[in-house]
């Protein structure tokens, strides 16, 4: 018989457990890869997840897995999870509430004496955030394949030098299998990632969640914008080539020319910015800019940077400036699967929600396991379309209404799935 609830004080009271590690004085949550309080909210999970009866266990990377068993044997799990590291001064929603919501969902179906025929497993992902170790979604791309041992030994944190392999080690990892500990397809049947939407288009709509359909594609270059260093005291306005204000110039273009495609799923920003040489009495000689795409038409991305090279021309002419773009990432867009989307749109209806259908315009763990399992998110409001601060927040009662549709969309798969 299928459930249809949840426990929203046990997830609550949860989330406010573990948003307490790592909680830093000004209210936020400091909880990076390989930190102290990393290895505290797992000591929290496993402690948790071992009282539930849970089996629990890690991988080479230290990715987190608690498992509840199914009523059909030699069945792959329904893998449900998120991951349990933050932003630096980051919020309480995250990740975690992933996490909790998926480890409600076990507990839910204990409480109800329900078993699926499937193994529910609850996952943690290790170091999905940007991290010291140079690397995000990092527990994933090891399942992926995109990441191996080399790469462990070969990463190392920015201040402490401590390698990236090391760092698992103490984590209870095994680095030295990194590249034995892949997802290979049929290991999961599907897996269901829910996390907030860290936007603003729910909290616009006023809806609870959404069901992604693509994670965005993300493009990277560095810019380099090369003129003449000169006195700036000497030099008159009429003969200067200034990188700097070049550089500016470019980077408004760049705006201008997203902003005329009025597309919600097309965005980009120039983020990081390095001047030389960087004296307040010499005309800047040199600039160079990180430039960030994300985009989930591969269409509307290859028009874009048709028309960036003209616009890199008329800024270089304009300014007497020499501008070199260099190609640093082009990661292309996933398409979740159109089976868990299915799921979760049901589930939703199911729920009482609307059938919002969305694109993800941040990067997430279950982009790199849509290479291998069929893979699906949901996402919940963000109010105000707040991430990445202390100031995120997700209502209750949309945490809630999440934990619902995804308790629903889980029971939809696993007799939909392996027949």
């Amino acid at each position: 018989m299928a459930i249809e609830d949840i426990d929203s004080s046990r997830l609550e009271r949860n989330l406010d457990a573990l948003c307490k590690i790592g909680k830093n004085r000004d209210g936020g949550i400091d909880r990076q890869l390989a930190t102290p309080a990393d290895l505290q909210a797992r000591e929290w999970l496993r402690a948790y997840w071992e009282q539930m009866g849970l089996t629990v266990h890690s991988d080479a990377v230290a990715n987190l897995y608690a498992v509840l068993p199914g009523r059909e044997p030699g069945l792959a799990p329904i893998t449900v999870g998120s991951h349990h590291d933050t932003v630096p001064n980051g919020g309480k929603y995250d990740g975690a509430m992933g996490v909790l919501l998926a480890t409600e969902l076990a507990q839910s179906l204990q409480d109800a004496g329900t078993a699926l025929r499937h193994p529910l497993c609850v996952c943690s992902f290790t170091g999905e955030e940007p991290s010291d170790y140079g690397v995000s979604t990092f527990g994933s791309k090891v399942l992926a394949g995109r990441l191996g041992s080399a790469d462990l030994m070969r990463q190392r944190h920015a201040v402490t030098g401590e390698t990236l392999a090391a760092a698992v080690a103490r984590l209870g990892g095994e680095p030295g299998a990194a590249d034995q500990n892949r997802l290979r397809p049929g290991d999961w049947a599907c897996f269901i990632e829910c996390h907030n939407e860290l936007g603003r288009v729910l909290f616009d709509e006023g809806l609870a969640v959404g069901v992604v359909d693509c994670i965005t594609g993300i493009y990277r270059e560095t810019v380099e914008v090369t003129g003449t260093p000169n006195h700036a005291g000497t030099t008159q306005m009429p003969h200067r080539r200034d990188a700097l204000l070049a550089a500016s110039l470019f980077a408004l273009e760049f705006e201008a020319l997203l902003r005329a495609y009025d597309d919600p799923q097309l965005v980009g920003t120039i983020g990081h910015i390095e001047v030389w040489p960087n004296a307040s009495n010499i005309i800047p000689g040199r600039v160079v800019m990180a430039l960030e795409m994300r985009c989930c038409d591969p269409a509307l991305r290859a028009d874009v940077l048709q028309k960036m090279e003209a616009m890199t021309r008329r800024v270089a002419d304009q300014r007497g400036v020499h501008i070199h773009r260099r190609l640093v990432l082009d990661q292309a867009e996933t398409q979740m699967s159109p089976l868990v989307q299915k799921a979760l749109l049901a589930a939703s209806a199911q729920c009482g929600q609307p059938e919002r259908v969305m694109a993800s315009m941040a990067g997430h763990d279950a982009a790199n396991i849509a290479r291998s399992t069929p893979a699906g998110m949901l996402f919940t409001q963000s109010v105000d379309g707040l991430g990445h601060c202390p100031q995120e927040y997700t209502r209750a009662e949309d945490i809630y209404t999440a934990g619902r549709v995804l308790l629903a969309a889980v029971q939809h798969l696993d007799e939909e799935l392996d027949r």
